[in-house]
């Protein structure tokens, strides 16, 4: 990666952090967080360490859950800056045709200031109710309900709100918010091809739903830590970058917690003075003005706090404002800590007691709410080949013994995606698959065993927002 990209290479010693205290926080990090997928870290503009826990890499987006609502955000910004709306514009004043007839005082008072701080009025999180109705759209759904509080006094974290900035953000250029966003923010710090997931009416989710690179998450922190300037051109006002970042509403009274440093235009406030965008299971785009340090993480974790207490724990203390001595012994085990970061297959036997019964055979599965028709195996070879069968057809797949094989597949996922596999027998009658979907945080472990005739599947997430076991159904041999 060189100047072309915005961003160039630097030891972590040239600016002001011993390799010591990246390579413990990376040890830490592997020993009490569930799973990071990536990490970059940007000191004085300059990455000073990166790495991805192969099967991610660098060069695969990852889906990035509500870290998407900091781009959404920005977009605002820029659609204020261009004079097509108002912060205190009304919601209901773009959409006069999707609003009810009756319209509630609450419903009335709701700007688009409500939105960005997550003080629309609601009780509860609109999101699950978006598309679970009667009503045509997500836009008049949202319009739709109750609004219990006086908008600007109640704070609950609503991605339905940040699914309407979307919503106006289309209503008033004309195009999806990805489209909006293309010329103004990607295209500017090079990234490339970002994907945004959209619902019925074309509208991008806002929310969530957008993919990038870990490069492109650390670029975007970059760009708010330079306050909006990029490679000589203010890309993003910087009255905006303020107003987005600083505390705009209170969200709690912990001073232990950053999740109640207060919340600011879709972006949260932590301690030490340090703001960020965040997503489910670990996405994070940390910025750290007084330390004049980003740190772009991307993962697969269930407790977003364990991270963020090591970050705070280990490198912040580390960052020294003048360059400090080397160590090359140390920089050097650093170095090769970082190209040797991985996912840990699955570990166990090749082969074992049913390996050959099974090979070539199939099991046909009792009815199961996922779909799941039949599955079958052929163990004679590394990688061995599994295939199951579903209501959308045959997916094969290949798992690599002590490795991940790295392939695609649309099995238990909306649309085709990247996946690496990895299996053994962790017992005689039990063989464990691992299936890494590495443009997402999930990673399931589906665990056959095998009894006579039949054989019992169960499969848990890694993570999850509800119930982590997926299924569990039993196939009988053909």
């Amino acid at each position: 990666m060189g100047a072309k990209d915005g961003l160039l290479l630097s030891s972590p010693e040239a600016e002001g952090i011993s390799s010591t205290a990246i390579v413990n926080f990376v040890q830490a990090v592997e020993e009490q967080v569930d799973a990071l997928h990536s990490f970059m870290l940007l000191r004085h503009g300059k990455i000073v360490a990166q790495g991805w826990w192969n099967p991610y890499n660098a060069s695969t987006p990852h889906m990035l859950y509500s870290l998407s609502k900091s781009f959404t955000s920005t977009a605002i910004g820029l659609a204020i800056a261009e004079g097509r709306l108002s912060i205190d514009d009304q919601v209901i004043s773009f959409f006069p045709d999707e609003t009810p007839t009756q319209v509630s005082d609450n419903l009335k008072a709701m700007r688009i200031r409500d939105l960005l701080a997550m003080n629309t009025g609601h009780q509860f999180d609109t999101t699950g109710k978006l598309w679970n109705s009667e009503v045509a759209s997500g836009v008049a759904a949202f319009l739709s309900l109750p609004v219990e509080h006086k908008p600007g006094t109640h704070f609950v974290y609503n991605s339905g709100a940040t699914y309407m900035l979307s919503a106006i953000i289309n209503k008033v250029t004309g195009t999806s918010l990805l489209e909006y966003l293309q010329p103004r923010l990607f295209a500017p710090l090079g990234i490339d091809k970002p994907k945004w997931e959209s619902d019925p009416q074309g509208i991008n989710f806002g929310g969530w739903g957008l993919y990038l690179k870990t490069e492109d998450i650390a670029k975007f922190g970059q760009l708010y830590l330079q306050k909006g300037w990029w490679k000589g051109q203010q890309i993003v006002p910087e009255s905006w970058v303020a107003a987005a970042t600083s505390r705009q509403t209170s969200n709690g009274s912990n001073p232990e917690s950053d999740w109640e440093q207060g919340y600011g235009y879709q972006f949260w406030r932590c301690r030490h003075n340090i703001y960020r965008g965040d997503g489910a299971f670990g996405q994070y785009c940390i910025v750290m003005p007084d330390q004049d340090a980003v740190l772009a993480i991307t993962g697969g974790v269930g407790d977003m706090q364990k991270p963020m207490n090591l970050v705070w724990n280990i490198l912040l203390p580390a960052m020294e404002e003048s360059p400090v001595v080397p160590d090359f012994t140390v920089a050097a085990a650093l170095e090769k800590k970082l190209l040797n970061l991985g996912l840990l297959p699955v570990s166990g036997e090749v082969g074992a007691k049913y390996a050959k019964s099974v090979s070539g055979a199939t099991y046909v599965f009792e009815q199961n709410d996922q779909g799941l028709k039949s599955v079958s195996f052929d163990m004679k070879k590394n990688p061995s080949c599994i295939v199951i069968r579903d209501d959308k057809g045959e997916h094969v797949l290949f798992s690599g013994y002590g490795t991940w094989v790295a392939g695609t597949t649309d099995f238990a996922v909306d649309a085709v995606q990247s996946v690496a596999a990895s299996g053994a027998w962790t017992a005689s009658n039990q063989y464990l698959l691992k299936l890494c979907y590495y443009e997402t945080p999930y990673v399931p472990q589906f665990l056959f065993q095998f009894q006579d005739q039949e054989v019992h599947l169960t499969v848990h997430y890694n993570v999850s927002f509800g119930d982590r076991k997926w299924v569990e159904v039993v196939g009988k041999k053909l």
